[in-house]
């Protein structure tokens, strides 16, 4: 298996199992034809919609830019116009893993933890405007977007009132 389907799975599996930690359920679409490679469904919220739900698309990378403030990640043209606009049925956002450039590195398994090596960070594309770009997009994800079991509630919480964040 080459590097970039480890990321894939990487990726995938790392949303899954902050997802399990708030009893979410995760779904594959049967195509990525969309720009969503996972959906998230929550369960039971008293206010808005009961059962809501969100779509993500997932990217990894090694390249962690030096720049505190943000995470500049450059994604294809496709997915920043399928992820953007208000006219979709549940919000979308992109997660963006950074791991190490080894793959080694990735987990760090001790007697008493495993420690995951770095950080997922989130963005909804939502309010981004049409772009000339035909290639691709860089897109400067705020390092305060940092994907935890609380900012995952949040932004299910956000869609249980129709809103994304």
């Amino acid at each position: 298996m080459d590097k970039n389907q480890k990321k894939d799975l990487f990726s995938r599996a790392y949303v899954k199992a902050v997802a399990a930690q708030l009893g979410f359920r995760s779904s594959i679409p049967d195509l990525d034809d969309d720009s969503v490679d996972l959906i998230l469904q929550g369960r039971g919220f008293s206010s808005g919609i009961r059962n809501p739900q969100i779509e993500v698309q997932l990217k990894c990378t090694s390249k962690n830019t030096e720049n505190e403030k943000h995470l500049k990640f450059v994604l294809p043209i496709k997915n920043y116009n399928d992820l953007r606009g208000d006219g979709l049925l549940c919000p979308r956002y992109l997660f963006v893993l950074v791991v190490p450039d080894d793959v080694q590195e990735w987990m760090l398994h001790e007697a008493t933890h495993t420690t995951i090596m770095h950080c997922c960070y989130w963005i909804s594309l939502m309010d981004y405007p049409d772009v000339s770009n035909t290639t691709n997009i860089t897109i400067e994800i705020p390092r305060e977007n940092l994907l935890t079991s609380d900012s995952l509630l949040s932004l299910m919480e956000s869609a249980s009132i129709r809103g994304a964040a």
